[in-house]
Formats: C-alpha cells, sequence, structure tokens
C-alpha cells in the first residue's frame, strides 16, 4: 500500500527519460512509480491537486542560512538613503537597555545610495558607549565606530571605520561566537522561509570560520537543530577553508591540511551532510572589491582585492583538492576566476579526480576566454540569477557596456557545456527560485532593464539549474534533482507551469505547498 497518491497533476519530471506524469506514488519517503505503474495501488492517501504542477523541490546551492536568520532580527538601515536617517536609526537602536559595552549588530548597510561610506565618527555620537557594527548587505564590508577600532590587532587596515573583507573578518572575530542556540533559532527561521519558497535542500556556503562564519562549532548549532526536528529543509554544510589545520597524515594519502578526524565531503546523513570545501578568493561587486583585470568604471583605476596572497589562495585550493574535499570556490571577478582555474588545474594535474565536481561560487564576470576553461576541468557555475534582477542596473553601470554581457551568464556556460547551477547567495538579495528563473528567462532587471540579453535560456534549461544540477552540484543527484522512482519524495506544488505562463509572470506563480519526504509541509 501507498502512503500517498498524488493524482490529477501535471507531474514534471525533470526526468528525460519519463518527462511529464499525472499520478505519482510515495511510500515511506520514496517516488516509488508515476501513472500507470501505481494509479491502481491502494493508498492511505490520495491527494487530487486538480491540475496543479508538480516539479522537484528546488535546491538553493548557496544560501547563508545563519547570517538570514540573524539577519531578520536584526535592526536594519536598508529603507535609509540619508545619512542623518541612518544615524537615527543607529541612535534609537544604542539608546535600548543593554550591558555597558555590548555590542549592537545593525543590518542593511550600503553605502551607494549615500555616495559614500559612514565614518566612524559618525557613529560614535549615536553610539551610547555600544560597539556598534554595520554589516554591509554584500557580507564582505562593514563599518564600525572607534570603540571596535580600538580593539583591532595591530595593522589592520580602515578607511575612517570602513573595513573591507580581511579586515572586516578581524571585526567580527571580535564580536563572535553567537551561543549555539541563538544559531539553531536562526537556521530554523530561515530554513522556513526557504521552505514556503519551494526549496527542499540547500547548501550553506561557509560555517566554522572565514568571512561568514559564526563560531568555530558552528556544526553544531545543525545538529542541535536537526536533533530537535525544527531542520525543515535538507543541509548541506560547506567547511570555510581556513578551518583546515595541518595534520600529521601517511604519505601515501596524499596530503598535509584537513579538519580533525580526516572529515570531509560527504559525511552526514539525507538531512544534514558536510559538503564542499568553501574558498574564497575576492570579494564583491557592491562592495566593489570583486577582483577585476580592468578598473570598475567611475573609479581611479580600482581593480577589486583578493582576499590574501595569491599563492596562498592557490596552495589552499590544492591542499583542499589532495585531501579530498570538493571545492566550492567563490570567485566573483574575471582576475579571481583566473586564480581559482589556475589553482584548480594545478591540483588535477597533481591528483587527477575527474569526480570532484569543483564549484566555482557566484561566476559573477567571465570573460569569453575563461568559459572553455571551465568545461575541460568539468567545474560547475553557480550563479546568482537575483543578484543582476535587483543589483543589475549598477553592476552594468560600473562594468561598463562592453562586460556586462559577461556577467552571471546562462547561455554562455550552457553551449560550452558547463553545468549552470542556480542559487541565491540569501541574504544578500531575494531567495526565490521562481524569481531567479524569471531573469534566467528575461535577463531583465526590476527597471525593465535588459542586463546581457543574449546570455537568456529557456524556462526548461533554468528549472534544471534549480532541479538536475543543483542535486549534481551537491552530489545529490542519485537521490534528488528529477522525480523519478527511488529518488527521495520532495517536490513542490505549483499554482501554475512556468512553460505556460508568460515570462514576466513566472515569479508571481503561487506556492501552493512543498512536500519533504513525502510529507506535506503544511501539515507539519
Amino acid at each position: 500500500m501507498l502512503c500517498t497518491r498524488l493524482t490529477n497533476a501535471r507531474v514534471l519530471t525533470m526526468d528525460p527519460h519519463r518527462p511529464i506524469a499525472r499520478d505519482l506514488g510515495i511510500w515511506r519517503g520514496r517516488i516509488v512509480g508515476l501513472d500507470e505503474a501505481v494509479t491502481a495501488l491502494p493508498a492511505r492517501e490520495v491527494v487530487d491537486l486538480d491540475g496543479a504542477t508538480v516539479l522537484p523541490g528546488f535546491i538553493d546551492s548557496h544560501v547563508h542560512l545563519t547570517w538570514a536568520g540573524l539577519k531578520a532580527r536584526t535592526p536594519s538601515i536598508a529603507p535609509c538613503e540619508r545619512i542623518e536617517d541612518i544615524l537615527a536609526v543607529v541612535d534609537a537602536a544604542a539608546r535600548r537597555p543593554a550591558p555597558p559595552g555590548a555590542w549592537l549588530d545593525v543590518a542593511g548597510y550600503d553605502q551607494r545610495a549615500l555616495g559614500r561610506h559612514l565614518t566612524a565618527a559618525e557613529l560614535d555620537r549615536v553610539s551610547h558607549g555600544r560597539k556598534i557594527l554595520l554589516m554591509h548587505d554584500s557580507g564582505h564590508a562593514c563599518v564600525v565606530n572607534t570603540a571596535v577600532l580600538e580593539l583591532l590587532p595591530d595593522g589592520v587596515e580602515h578607511e575612517e571605520g570602513f573595513l573591507a573583507e580581511s579586515a572586516m573578518t578581524a571585526a567580527r572575530r571580535l564580536r563572535l561566537p553567537y551561543s549555539q542556540e541563538e544559531l539553531a533559532d536562526a537556521i530554523g527561521h530561515a530554513a522556513r522561509a526557504c521552505l514556503a519558497e519551494g526549496i527542499t535542500a540547500c547548501a550553506e556556503a561557509g560555517i566554522g570560520g572565514g568571512l561568514l562564519g559564526h563560531s568555530p562549532v558552528e556544526l553544531g548549532a545543525y545538529q542541535l537543530l536537526r536533533d530537535r526536528g525544527g531542520l525543515p529543509v535538507r543541509v548541506q554544510l560547506m567547511a570555510a577553508g581556513d578551518t583546515l589545520r595541518p595534520r600529521a597524515a601517511h604519505p601515501d594519502d596524499g596530503f598535509t591540511r584537513a579538519l580533525d578526524l580526516g572529515l570531509r565531503t560527504g559525511f552526514g546523513d539525507d538531512r544534514l551532510s558536510l559538503g564542499a570545501l568553501k574558498i574564497y578568493t575576492d570579494g564583491g561587486m557592491m562592495a566593489r572589491t570583486a577582483a577585476l583585470t580592468s578598473p570598475y568604471e567611475g573609479t581611479d583605476g580600482n581593480t577589486g582585492r583578493f582576499q590574501d596572497d595569491p599563492g596562498r589562495i592557490a596552495r589552499l585550493i590544492v591542499d583542499g583538492h589532495l585531501a579530498g574535499w570538493q571545492l566550492a570556490v567563490h570567485a566573483i571577478g574575471d582576475r579571481a576566476a583566473d586564480l581559482a582555474l589556475d589553482a584548480l588545474e594545478q591540483a588535477q594535474k597533481l591528483k587527477p579526480r575527474p569526480e570532484a565536481r569543483h564549484r566555482i561560487e557566484h561566476a559573477g564576470l567571465i570573460r569569453p576566454d575563461q568559459l572553455p576553461r571551465f568545461a575541460a576541468l568539468g567545474v560547475s557555475a553557480v550563479v546568482q540569477p537575483n543578484f543582476l534582477r535587483y543589483f543589475g542596473d549598477d553592476y552594468a553601470t560600473v562594468m561598463g557596456e562592453r562586460r556586462a554581457g559577461w556577467m552571471y551568464r546562462g547561455r554562455g556556460f550552457l553551449d560550452h557545456g558547463v553545468t549552470l547551477v542556480g542559487s541565491s547567495d540569501r541574504p544578500v538579495t531575494d531567495g526565490s527560485p521562481l524569481r531567479a528563473i524569471q531573469f534566467m528567462v528575461e535577463r531583465a532587471s526590476v527597471s525593465g532593464r535588459i542586463i546581457g540579453g543574449e546570455e537568456a535560456i529557456g524556462v526548461d534549461e533554468a528549472l534544471r539549474a534549480y532541479t538536475v544540477a543543483g542535486a549534481h552540484a551537491c552530489h545529490w543527484d542519485g537521490t534528488a534533482g528529477s522525480l523519478s522512482p527511488g529518488k527521495r519524495a520532495d517536490l513542490v506544488v505549483l499554482g501554475d507551469d512556468p512553460h505556460r505562463v508568460d515570462p514576466s509572470r513566472i515569479g508571481d506563480i503561487e506556492i501552493v505547498t512543498t512536500y519533504v519526504d513525502g510529507r506535506d509541509t503544511r501539515d507539519a
């Protein structure tokens, strides 16, 4: 007997061998068959979907759940476009009861509307004895007051309180760690938001260290939530590259750095597992720190920056590969992509691992000559289409006409045989897969500006980026990504078929419900 049979549905399986079905049978959290294989079988529950569209649950292959959950509960200056308005928000938050010298985190900082960065001196006027940290929306910079500057180690560079990349990391390390209870609460909040958007699995892009880790024992917060039954989506955790340490190992093992006990990609279960090793090369376009080969337009020769000495970054990439990790290399600018591709090529020559499925996260600006290199190395491009949907007007301006079409590519990757993977980088921008899919098809920003129109792809190709390709990038393709017999019954029910509506309406399609392990999450 089936546990559940979904019937009267338009099931888009994403499986080329059986692309469309009407009925889908579920037993103990797995898909057991489609149409004639299950129609006549008895079931404890039969759900008539009245013609609704069913797709595999969306996979968001690059998120920051902890940051998203914490940000949702943090005072925000995001609506403010004037310095005096920002300072008023900080002033009000700093006046709230708190121990002397306590930290005040403020979210939503973005200098672009202001025309310049805030300064420590300005924050000092409204600090009221608190340590203030305004987190840049990109996650690559912050502004702090003098009370924080005085605590920074010698040699940390800043511009009147503005700190970017490694300097920001130094400031955040003064603030950390959060408690596991705080983190578990934040993770649960963000995961439920994912579920409401049809996401059934995601990859947390960096825990334990790096730019956006929140505790050296951050994995424990995920375990705490999972053990309590409070983790509603499947999560794969990327360990930050700086969590690797020199380890004595047998010479035949071929590696010199590892996590304690030699843990690496693949450890865990189908609800919570260890994924790729996250390695940063550069910054971000929003903060103007992504590493470019040619300067940002309108700047005095600014070409961004690397997170560390390029040689040390390359050695970490090679060492991670030799230690058996899948690598997720953050590279937004084309100069950063050169560094990543060179290091990955060197690593594969030293120890060929064609099955590694290394990934380049963001791939925000990729020159035409770099596309064949992605393909030759078998590297996936994990892009964030909503970056251009929401920030594309600004990005296109600072890249200039010649480079605007190279940003967050679609067609270019696919035509070169590169696996194109969709993701959000939540909470940097909107996490909705459907709105991202709409952008991939239209290539239109919210203002209507077409950005790299030649990079537009078809609806089915965009859906694959959030299902089949996401599963491939996370080594889940044996159990997720398509609605095929034997795979997990993780699926999303939509109010309409993205193929059948005008592309401009894809982002507004209703998420009717989401199933995880064959259970309707509305009943949870």
